[in-house]
């Protein structure tokens, strides 16, 4: 009985194993706290350059084509945005989720938006696009703007201590309770709630204002109680 019961569970266990995607393992370092910056000032991180390494270049390393939507504000002024949305990634033996933006000026968005196939609608009031397929070949060539790190291992600030470094500034949302770890320098946000729940954004320096612009009124309130 005991056998049979190891003998299920091995079975159960090589299953889930065959279920599991391969970890990308093609001798580039790819760790969430390796963040550097070329000549230009471009952030590189996972063997990916922000603002050079284009959409299908991120697939073929993926080995995903990942889910490609549009979305639609409704704050003014309006604006349009693309992501790729990939699953459950294995790099360097570290599971997670990406969220990748490219860059398109708005025009081109908007046209695309026009050319959708389907519109969803958001609980925060904005819209979802389905892209036609002629759109999605001619967004495989566009590069990133910025990645969206979701790991599934929790951290704790000792940890993101150790591997990111102190940051230059904390500011924590009052509502939520999640603090941001920010590294202005190096274009990186650190959004860590109180679970230990970590979402990492990596953007070229140079965009680092408008990644933070939302956490202005708490900086500002912050500085104000000092």
């Amino acid at each position: 009985m005991v056998l049979s019961i190891l003998g299920a569970a091995v079975l159960g266990f090589a299953g889930m194993l065959l279920l599991m995607p391969d970890p990308v393992d093609d001798g580039v370092v790819r760790l969430p706290w390796q963040v550097d910056r070329n000549e230009l000032g471009h952030t590189q991180v996972f063997g990916f350059t922000l603002g050079e390494t284009t959409l299908a270049e991120v697939r073929a390393v993926f080995r995903e084509e990942g889910k490609l939507n549009l979305f639609k504000t409704v704050e003014e002024p309006i604006r349009f945005a693309t992501e790729a949305y990939f699953e459950q990634i294995y790099l360097e033996r570290l599971r997670a989720d990406f969220v990748i933006t490219l860059e398109v000026d708005q025009a081109t968005l908007e046209g695309m938006y026009d050319r959708g196939l389907r519109i969803s609608q958001l609980s925060s009031g904005g819209k979802k696009v389905k892209l036609d397929p002629a759109d999605i070949e001619t967004l495989t060539s566009r590069p990133i703007q910025s990645i969206s790190y979701l790991p599934k291992a929790r951290l704790d600030d000792a940890l993101i201590t150790q591997r990111f470094g102190e940051p230059t500034r904390k500011l924590t949302e009052p509502e939520t309770g999640i603090v941001h770890w920010l590294y202005p320098e190096r274009g990186l946000d650190i959004g860590r709630d109180a679970k230990g729940h970590v979402v990492i954004q990596y953007v070229n320096p140079a965009d680092f204002p408008a990644l933070t612009a939302p956490l202005e009124p708490i900086a500002a309130a912050s500085k104000h109680g000092e």
